[in-house]
């Protein structure tokens, strides 16, 4: 056995040489090299001699310098440029490179230069019987029922071999036995499929289950094989398999249709009753691409449309269905389907733009054109007949030229810019066949802009608030103002308008950046001077002729603490803070020696003043009240005690940063008689200076009084003119003391209060909770916010 076998290699060898000898005389002749070899075979393995064949030396096919043409598929071969040998460069498998062909050929184009020749070289790839047939499943459980008549069929899964010819599966053999035989039921292009038919009818009683090998075994030699074990069960009773009604089934269908189209209905019918007689269907022995365009109801038995059909890939399709019973042992029937695809209209209308002007004025008439397109379907009559339109509610029409085919898309009403800049125009084009095709085009125009809208202020009035003592040249506070146009006519410019009145001497300080409308002050702002003034300013645009528009800005000054205190009381005669005060010797504790007046100019805690000793001679004498600056003594005197004693006065406000003045009183102590002599002397002079410093002190504490209640008002003023959700009330304080009002902003949560009260000592306490002598504010910065 193992000599024939030795034999036959040796025979198949020689007989391999004679083709390839036969080969190449025939490639000569024919002036194309032609070499065949096997797949897989070793890398570095000679094709052929390309020097041998084309009768030229190795050293002239050397310097000729022979190559392969970039582009081939140089990758498989190398030529060796000393002998010029083609071989093998990687292993070569054919079903990759030539999958199912019948001959499977590499072509290579060569050149050889000085002179330049080209010669074709084809190299053909003898298929090897490399592959085993393989069953898609190792083991098949079929269910016979014992009354399951001789001759019934059963269709097997087709083992596949991906080699080609004669090296695919040829045959199929089933294990001896004495129930069953095989046949085998030739498909075509699907190859050959394995039919297990019943041949003698089964007794469960004898034997309950059968167990079979069914082997594939292709062309090669020798002949490789797989196989698939089928494990039958043998079922008892329900003894009658669904019958079609129809031996041919056969339907036509239009390619694109609907999914879910019902293509055909088939109907079967089984003898039994009840679960016996209850038949369903499903697909049989079909491939995947049957599954992906077609489905079959398991009730109704209608196969439907699930995928999309082109009569272009496929005209026609073979579907196996299977009928089934839902007895105990399922009875099934098979029964082939053709369903042959209808071609229908599949050229839909083509759309070419021959003139497009993309950018059209926002002020363009109805029926100005904006584009030609031209609309043409390569199918005839119903199918060629087109109807086109303008898609959606966009202010554009289609119009028929004078020229067949031609259409001008053109607007047919008024366009606006603002409120749409850019249009996609979808043209629509539909025939008239059955189905209609549709195509669409999309041209997008750009609406150019207009000057027609006036600069917009972010705000109808603005208010501003500075602090005085502003950095003179620096910006203060600005405006902005939106343009809904675009371009130049967007392109804002600012200016303060002046006028001959009041405002313009203040303004007259104030200068505005055009570009960006930053207001620059020139000067610094006096609190004291100028509490709030108010000027206009205009928004103009770029257009031609260009718009614009105005807004009132209210600028509010806050008070600095900026002005020291000013000393009313003691005043000498050359302007110093400097008085001498005589008291008697025999004076008591609590003896009113002199009271220090003084003023401040600022308001608020910038104004609140406060009294203190820096410097005294006996501490244990004098006490200064911090409040009223009275001077009290606070013991009697002694013999002990000097006759002259120097006090001086630090007045200081309550500013973030304090200002301060100090005023220096003398005290002279005296015998009683003395002190009344003194009194008599000076009577008449300080009568006469006293009305003075009182009228002085008159007029500075009602000039002071009066701005203060000026600014209560206006502040008052403002907040009820931005909301009337609050009211203020003031209670009397059973503490107050008569002295000058002031004001404490604080916030609480989410809200704003100002107190509003009598002075208070620095160590007073506010309570919260309490809401006395408060009035709420709006929070501006949430007022804003909410604005924006």
């Amino acid at each position: 056995m193992e000599r024939s076998g030795q034999e036959y290699r040796r025979q198949e060898r020689k007989w391999f040489a004679f083709v390839l000898a036969l080969s190449l005389i025939f490639s000569k002749a024919s002036g194309q090299i032609r070499y065949s070899i096997s797949e897989e075979i070793k890398e570095g393995t000679a094709v052929g001699n390309i020097a041998k064949d084309l009768g030229m030396d190795p050293l002239v096919f050397k310097e000729r310098g022979f190559r392969i043409v970039s582009g081939s598929t140089e990758s498989l071969f190398q030529v060796n440029e000393n002998d010029g040998i083609l071989y093998v460069d990687r292993n070569i498998d054919r079903e990759e490179i030539c999958q199912r062909t019948s001959v499977c050929l590499i072509n290579l184009k060569t050149v050889l230069e000085n002179p330049l020749e080209i010669h074709y070289i084809a190299v053909e790839v003898l298929d090897v019987n490399d592959h085993s047939p393989s069953f898609p499943e190792n083991n098949k459980r079929l269910e016979i029922s014992e009354s399951t008549l001789p001759g019934t069929r059963f269709q097997l899964h087709a083992a596949f071999d991906p080699d080609g010819g004669l090296n695919s599966v040829q045959q199929y053999k089933l294990s001896p036995n004495n129930n069953f035989r095989l046949e085998v039921k030739d498909r075509g292009k699907d190859g050959k499929v394995p039919i297990l038919q019943l041949q003698s009818s089964l007794d469960r009683e004898a034997s309950s289950s059968h167990k079979l090998l069914l082997t594939a075994l292709d062309g090669g030699k020798p002949p490789k094989s797989g196989t698939m074990e089928i494990l039958i069960d043998v079922l008892d009773v329900n003894d009658n398999a669904p019958v079609f009604t129809k031996d041919v089934y056969s339907a036509e269908i239009n390619e694109n249709s609907p999914v879910g189209t019902t293509v055909i209905r088939v109907n079967a019918t089984d003898m039994d009753d009840g679960l016996n007689g209850d038949v369903s269907y499903s697909f049989g022995n079909v491939n995947s691409k049957v599954r992906e365009l077609f489905d079959v109801d398991q009730s109704t038995g209608d196969i439907t449309v699930k995928g999309q059909l082109d009569y272009e890939v496929d005209e026609s399709y073979e579907i196996d269905i299977q009928a089934s019973d839902s007895g105990a042992v399922p009875l099934r029937t098979e029964k082939s389907v053709t369903v042959n695809i209808k071609d229908i209209n599949d050229n839909a209308p083509v759309i070419e733009v021959t003139s497009l002007s993309n950018t059209i004025s926002e002020d363009s008439r109805p029926g100005t054109t904006v584009a030609l397109i031209s609309i043409t379907d390569l199918d005839s009559g119903g199918n060629g007949k087109v109807v086109s339109f303008v898609q959606g509610d966009a202010p554009f029409a289609l119009t028929p030229s004078i020229q067949d085919n031609m259409y001008a898309v053109v607007t047919k009403s008024k366009l606006d810019r603002e409120k749409k800049m850019v249009y996609d125009v979808t043209v629509i084009a539909k025939d008239a066949g059955e189905p209609a095709l549709t195509s669409q085009k999309t041209l997008r125009v750009v609406v150019s802009d207009v000057n027609d809208n006036s600069p917009k202020f972010s705000m109808s009035q603005y208010n501003f608030y500075v602090t005085e003592n502003n950095p003179p040249g620096t910006s203060v506070f600005s405006v902005i103002a939106s343009d809904g146009d675009e371009g130049d006519n967007a392109l804002i410019s600012y200016h303060i308008l002046r006028n001959a009145g009041y405002e313009n001497k203040v303004t007259s300080f104030l200068n505005m950046n055009p570009e960006n409308g930053d207001i620059l002050a020139l000067k610094s702002f006096d609190f004291e001077t100028v509490k709030t003034f108010q000027f206009q300013v205009v928004a103009t645009d770029s257009g031609t002729p260009s718009l614009s528009s105005n807004v009132t800005v209210n600028v509010f000054i806050l008070d600095q603490n900026d002005n020291a205190p000013v000393i009313l009381y003691p005043l000498s005669s050359n302007g110093s803070a400097e008085g001498v005060e005589e008291i008697p010797r025999n004076v008591n504790a609590g003896h009113l020696v002199s009271k220090v007046r003084a003023y401040d100019a600022d308001i608020g805690y910038n104004g609140w003043l406060l009294f203190s000793l820096q410097e005294v001679t006996d501490h244990s004498l004098f006490g200064l009240d911090r409040y009223t600056g009275q001077i009290r003594t606070l013991r009697s005197f002694t013999e002990t005690d000097e006759a002259e004693h120097k006090l001086l006065i630090l007045v200081k406000d309550n500013g973030n940063v304090s200002l301060s003045a100090t005023a220096t009183v003398i005290v002279k102590v005296v015998e009683p008689k003395e002190a009344f002599a003194a009194s008599d002397v000076k009577s008449a002079a300080k009568d006469e200076e006293g009305n003075d410093v009182t009228f002085y002190l008159m007029i500075t504490l009602g000039s002071v009084s009066v701005l203060f209640l000026i600014s209560i008002i206006v502040l008052i003023a403002m907040q009820c003119s931005k909301s009337t959700d609050y009211t203020s009330k003031y209670l009397q304080e059973t503490n107050y003391d008569g002295t000058l009002c002031h004001s404490i902003q604080y916030r609480s949560g989410d809200k704003r209060y100002m107190l509003v009260g009598p002075r208070m000592s620095i160590g007073s306490t506010i309570v919260p909770g309490s809401h006395a002598n408060t009035l709420v504010l709006p929070d501006r910065r949430r007022a804003s916010g909410e604005r924006t």
